[in-house]
């Protein structure tokens, strides 16, 4: 009689279990050896077996059906099926003949109705087993949702921790995470562009790849970075540290609906395009040309999408990027005198400390009713006076309603102190724009741009940009002290 040796583990990870076939192996020749049995083919496989459709195990039966073999010698009836799917295969074919023998050290079998009775039950044995422990999994992952833990792989941004078994934010990817948000939230960036600024500042998933455009599209639309979580389709409350503000969070969602489904990539990487559009209101595009002399220029000019435009000239790039520079010179800061205004800021977030108990007093009295709402909505849904469906949307707009409000709490309790981090932000921008200069990265230049102004028009071979408030009076003061200074040497003269 010719047998088919087969080992199986319980899992793919080659570095897991991956003694336990080794084992097998060792054991079943050894036993092949001391009963003498016959082995025409070996057969290895890293799948587990609770779903039909093992390779390896479709190969040995295959062999099977045409003669090659009549039995199989494995460590155990569970390394053969624990479905009911593969079990029955096994036992039609000893039904018909073509299996005559089953080898195991671990288990007899006879080829009798008794014997077949005895891996009926193996075989029932181990899908229990199997459904047992898929069971008691899911269980336990429900159990921690409801405790407001993610029971699965944290998603980017977030780490696993296996002591806690809770979620800690990964402090080398958070603020990059959180600046996906802020800079979609400003409209002056598609999905694409938010790809290509991750590659950029080295931004990778969780498998150290790119992120791809329709993984920030997920990212963007995630309730997990707020300090919510959806799972099975239900909202729940969270007890890990949110990234961003459910405010931030909205103005992003209102942004995706106004633009849309996720733009494709484009085949060229121009530095400025994407920053301007034409007075006609067509987009700038660019394009490469090449003189007779073999040298490269990249030219700005309008696409004419939206009918005749009088914008005829071509602007090129090397003229496009000095008047940026001579912008950013305009609002440009030391890192000396950064520091010495961040350290005034300092002083006076020490004396801005003032609290609205009032207010804040009110907004908890709203967060506590807030609460008993959900606690009544659960005894209605608990009694069956409403459908599941009905119960996970009351739930969803009710759990919302509270984030919000214990966000309006944080606000009022630090109002006081609200206009120093957009100070801070403000000069730290003017410190940006003198390392801009200094690096000449003509790409973090145009997300500058985009994240301190709108409205930027090519006219007339003109950049023409609308800069937010603070920046133009920085830029006026700036070109108002440089006039004086001209006006005082042409006096002096």
């Amino acid at each position: 009689m010719k047998y088919i040796l087969y080992a199986r583990k319980s899992t793919e990870d080659d570095d897991y279990q991956i003694l336990s076939i080794e084992a097998q192996i060792f054991e079943l020749k050894e036993f092949a050896a001391k009963e003498k049995l016959e082995i025409v083919a070996s057969f290895e496989e890293a799948k587990t077996a609770k779903e039909p459709g093992r390779i390896k195990f479709s190969e040995m039966l295959s062999l099977i059906e045409r003669g090659r073999a009549d039995g199989i010698l494995s460590w155990n009836p569970d390394r053969l099926a624990r479905n009911s799917v593969d079990g029955g295969k096994i036992i039609h074919m000893i039904d018909r003949g073509l299996i005559k023998a089953l080898k195991f050290p671990t288990f007899w079998f006879e080829p009798t109705p008794q014997g077949l009775f005895m891996l009926q039950i193996a075989f029932g044995q181990s899908k229990y087993y199997v459904d047992s422990l898929r069971e008691n999994v899911t269980r336990g992952m429900r159990q921690k949702v409801r405790n407001g833990v993610w029971p699965s792989k944290a998603p980017l941004g977030y780490l696993n921790n296996p002591k806690t078994r809770g979620i800690d934010i990964n402090q080398e990817k958070a603020s990059k995470l959180k600046k996906i948000f802020e800079l979609y939230a400003t409209g002056n960036y598609n999905l694409r562009e938010l790809a290509e600024w991750c590659k950029r500042v080295n931004l990778k998933s969780n498998l150290e790849r790119d992120i791809a455009i329709s993984q920030i599209h997920k990212i963007l639309q995630n309730v997990f970075y707020f300090g919510l979580m959806k799972y099975k389709g239900e909202i729940h409350e969270a007890t890990h540290e949110p990234l961003i503000s459910k405010k931030l969070f909205d103005k992003v969602q209102e942004i995706m609906r106004e633009k849309g489904k996720p733009q494709k990539v484009k085949k060229h990487d121009f530095a400025f395009l994407g920053l301007m559009k034409c007075p006609c209101s067509a987009a700038i595009t660019a394009e490469k040309k090449i003189k007779p002399s073999g040298r490269e220029y990249v030219y700005y000019r309008c696409t004419k999408k939206k009918g005749p435009c009088q914008e005829k000239h071509f602007l090129r790039q090397e003229e496009l990027y000095a008047q940026i520079k001579s912008f950013l010179q305009k609002v440009s800061l030391s890192s000396h005198d950064t520091e010495k205004i961040l350290t005034e800021l300092n002083k006076e977030e020490i004396q801005a400390k003032e609290q609205t108990k009032t207010s804040v007093q009110n907004l908890k009295e709203k967060l506590t009713e807030t609460e008993k709402e959900l606690e009544k909505l659960l005894d209605v849904y608990l009694d069956e006076n409403i459908t599941a469906e009905e119960y996970a949307s009351r739930k969803e707009k009710l759990i919302k309603q509270k984030i919000g409000l214990q966000e309006e709490i944080r606000d009022f309790e630090q109002k006081g102190l609200s206009w120093l981090e957009p100070a801070r932000e403000f000069v730290l921008s003017l410190n940006q724009a003198t390392k801009l200069l200094e690096s000449e990265n003509k790409a973090e230049m145009t997300t500058f741009l985009k994240n301190i102004g709108s409205n930027c028009i090519l006219q007339n071979r003109q950049l023409i940009f609308s800069p937010k408030i603070q920046h133009k009076l920085a830029a006026e003061r700036s070109e108002a002290a440089s006039e004086s200074l001209r006006f005082s040497k042409m006096w002096a003269l």
